[in-house]
């Protein structure tokens, strides 16, 4: 469900200050009231848009040189200092301070699924006013060049499904106006900074890298509606913060967190998809999961979870699909016996369960992990206020 973000859907917000866009690609209408223009058109320039494209001009060719397979021909195209015409680049129309056409600038490169091999190159940062950047679904490997915090109008950055290595890249927290970060599926190591979490990021995935460490403390603090952690080696506890302000989807699964569901999760108002899948997470689960009133999807599978499934988790409304299979619950309520019935998807197998089909042998269930652990709970004597969470 993860959100998919399109050039063609963006791209207004590139054109807002453009009454014609000069593209490499193929004419398409957008929004915003500006207009694709196929092919490349040579358009009158004032000296600054001159200077801008020539600069342009240098960014691309030193970034040619750097790219050692193209088995599809995209930089056929990138010849002549006529950069509005190269394959996979976009360019606007520019306005001054007056509100008047200033000229082309290149305003967005999108070469995914063009199989390029190479590296990136520091001059790229001389693209100052790009928006986008696009380049899932290449074979880009290296490190990304510091200069790329110089990327003062940039508004996306995909970097995913490419060969990218190294610590997590740092300089992308100085580019001001980030709001979508992809760098999944990628050999990025080690921790993941702080800082990220403090960025104004709408969508941030991380997904599928070798991210290490314990998860920063304050990861609440993001705005983001999407945040993707999974598919990587992160350990220690889930962090709680009194942030998540308007989260929607956020996945843990498949690292190796371990602790348990904080009880602190109820906060997460907007949420709708939670998977803390294929870890080692221990305990009962929270009460407050009944206050996720909008939750469709909840996936705790593959950990080491105990206790009864209570009805406050089945009996939310909008739940499409909820997963507890191979943990060591002991019991399901009755709002969860009736599951079936409404037709949300449930699987709670590999549990230990009597009298229930594909559970756990007895002697698995003699021993239940993290018997001793202290979650914290509200007592059940007291029922529940969502909102004084």
């Amino acid at each position: 469900m993860e959100n998919i973000w399109l050039l063609a859907f963006l791209l207004p917000i590139v054109v807002t200050k453009a009454a014609i866009i000069v593209g490499g690609g193929v004419g398409v209408g957008v929004g915003g009231g500006g207009v694709w223009i196929g092919g490349g058109i040579n358009t009158p320039t004032t000296p600054t848009a001159s200077s801008n494209l020539n600069r342009a001009y240098t960014a691309l060719q030193a970034w040619k040189s750097a790219i050692t397979d193209d088995p599809t021909g995209v930089t056929k195209s990138w010849a002549g200092p006529n950069v509005c015409s190269y394959k996979g680049v976009f360019c606007s129309e520019s306005r001054d301070f007056m509100g008047n056409p200033a000229g082309p600038v290149v305003a967005a490169i999108d070469l995914n699924h063009a199989n390029l091999q190479g590296t990136l190159v520091k001059e790229l940062s001389f693209l100052t006013d790009l928006s986008i950047f696009h380049l899932n679904t290449n074979r880009f490997t290296g490190i990304i060049p510091s200069s790329f915090r110089d990327f003062s109008s940039l508004t996306e950055l995909d970097l995913s499904n490419n060969q990218f290595s190294g610590p997590f890249p740092t300089q992308v927290l100085y580019i001001p106006n980030l709001v979508y970060l992809d760098l999944r599926f990628n050999t990025f190591s080690g921790p993941v900074p702080e800082d990220l979490f403090n960025k104004k990021l709408d969508a941030i995935f991380l997904n599928n890298n070798l991210f290490d460490g314990e998860l920063p403390q304050n990861l609440g603090n993001s705005p983001a509606s999407v945040i993707n952690l999974a598919n990587n080696r992160f350990t220690g506890t889930i962090p709680f913060s009194l942030g998540y302000v308007g989260i929607k989807e956020i996945l843990f699964l498949n690292n190796q967190l371990t602790g348990c569901v904080p009880q602190g999760i109820g906060m997460w108002s907007d949420l709708q998809v939670l998977d803390v899948s294929s870890n080692s997470l221990m305990g009962h689960l929270p009460d407050s999961l009944s206050c996720l009133s909008g939750i469709e999807v909840l996936n705790f599978a593959n950990n080491k979870l105990s206790g009864e499934l209570p009805d406050l988790v089945c009996s939310l409304r909008r739940l499409l699909n909820l997963t507890v299979a191979a943990n060591f619950f002991s019991g399901l309520s009755q709002d969860c016996d009736r599951l079936l019935f409404r037709n949300v998807g449930f699987d709670f197998s590999l549990n230990c369960i009597p009298g229930k089909d594909m559970q756990r042998p007895e002697p698995d269930c003699s021993i239940v992990p993290g018997g001793g652990l202290s979650c914290l709970r509200i007592p059940s004597t007291k029922p529940l206020v969502c909102v004084g969470l």
